[in-house]
């Protein structure tokens, strides 16, 4: 059988985004999510010394984001989505093997290491083969079916998270962790990558320069590096407290999952039609915005189960937005400096995710979690505003207003 051209790049697309979707959903399909909780109550933790664990886990992601993302453009990206896997099943397996305060700290080390190592230089390699394949403007759609697949694993895990620990306990929870974690690391192997990576010490250090010299020279990078945590660190941050707000509006603590399904669900959806909304450009965008900060709004403050049909489709265009502010950012980078960059972005977002922890914390010890919600949709709705000036900006200096 002899392939044309067109349909030569079609099957490599293909491969490329069969891999990615299948290393998204086991990236996320880990039965501990739900559950390590439990596990570290269980073992004998005090509530702050778990709430120790999570902040360690943030700084490790903190400190990692950027050195992670140089090293992936000046390595092999591939590389580093194969080691990731390997350092969060070695951290699932001493939480298991090992239970006690030490070995979760170093299990969190471990999994906050592995993050990092992905962060950045998935979305490089991802973008870079699409664009050797003259199908860049597919990224957007396709990203928006990769996060798709994730938030689906996440609802699995949910769902097998607890039968599988009634019946071999944590153990049987970590083992199925670790045994995925390990496929995943398989499936990374797959991934095509045709970029002819650096390696030393003046190579990484001139990697970086570099990324960052092009934020500071290009004021459209600057503001695609800006929009991706303006865009996913308030509603990425919220999604924690998502229990106690559905738990707020009255229901029985059983229902409380399926309502959590439904703003999944909603997440889902929005990240199934991302690629759709990257026609709307900059003014479209910040239509999405206005509309899911106000749903997310009216739909908290209602403090009611139908209430929650809003924050769900509020949370739907906050995903949408999120691929798209990714792919604005990746559209805008040039290729050396990739991962840096959208690593440089990531940082942005993990140090504003801290920030609205705080605040929500403050909010929510002297009002209810359906205000804290309802407080929260400002900053989108800011966001939308800074956008439709800046799209307004552009027309007056082209002489169309």
């Amino acid at each position: 059988m002899t392939f044309t051209p067109t349909r030569a790049s079609d099957v490599r697309v293909r491969r490329l985004t069969t891999t990615l979707y299948g290393y998204s959903f086991l990236e996320d399909f880990v039965l501990l999510y739900p559950v390590y909780a439990l596990l570290f109550s269980d073992t004998g933790l005090s509530v702050g010394q778990i709430s120790s664990l999570f902040a360690l886990w943030s700084v490790t992601g903190v400190l990692l984001e950027v050195p992670s993302g140089v090293w992936a453009d000046a390595v092999s990206r591939r590389l580093l989505l194969w080691l990731g896997p390997l350092l969060t099943a070695a951290g699932f397996a001493l939480w298991v093997l090992v239970p006690s305060y030490g070995a979760f700290a170093l299990g969190f080390v471990l999994w906050g290491a592995g993050g990092a190592l992905g962060s950045g230089a998935l979305e490089a390699l991802v973008y870079d083969e699409l664009e050797r394949l003259d199908a860049a403007g597919r990224y957007a759609r396709i990203m928006g079916r990769a996060r798709a697949a994730g938030l689906v694993a996440v609802m699995a895990a949910m769902g097998l998270a607890g039968p599988v620990l009634t019946w071999g306990g944590h153990t049987a929870v970590g083992a199925a962790s670790v045994l995925v974690c390990l496929l995943t690391a398989a499936t990374a192997l797959r991934f095509p990558e045709h970029r002819s990576p650096k390696t030393g010490h003046e190579n990484w250090t001139a990697t970086l320069r570099a990324g960052l010299a092009e934020a500071r020279a290009d004021r459209s990078v600057r503001g695609a590096l800006l929009l991706v945590p303006a865009v996913s660190a308030v509603w990425g941050a919220l999604d924690e407290y998502t229990p106690l707000l559905v738990r707020g509006t009255g229901v029985a603590d059983g229902t409380v999952p399926y309502l959590l399904l439904l703003i999944w669900a909603g997440a889902t959806a929005g990240s199934l039609l991302a690629g759709e909304g990257e026609r709307l450009g900059t003014a479209g965008l910040a239509a999405v915005l206005a509309g899911a900060g106000l749903a997310l709004a009216v739909g908290a403050a209602a403090g009611t189960p139908a209430g929650l049909v809003l924050v769900a489709l509020a949370f739907g265009g906050f995903q949408a937005a999120t691929v798209l502010a990714d792919a604005r950012l990746q559209r805008r980078i040039e290729d050396t400096g990739r991962a840096t960059l959208t690593s440089v972005a990531g940082l942005g977002t993990e140090l504003t995710t801290i920030a609205v922890y705080g605040g929500y914390a403050v909010i929510a010890s002297g009002a209810t979690h359906s205000i804290a919600f309802a407080v929260f949709a400002i900053p989108y709705l800011t966001t939308a505003a800074a956008l439709l000036l800046a799209v307004t900006a552009r027309a007056r200096a082209r002489g169309l207003l």
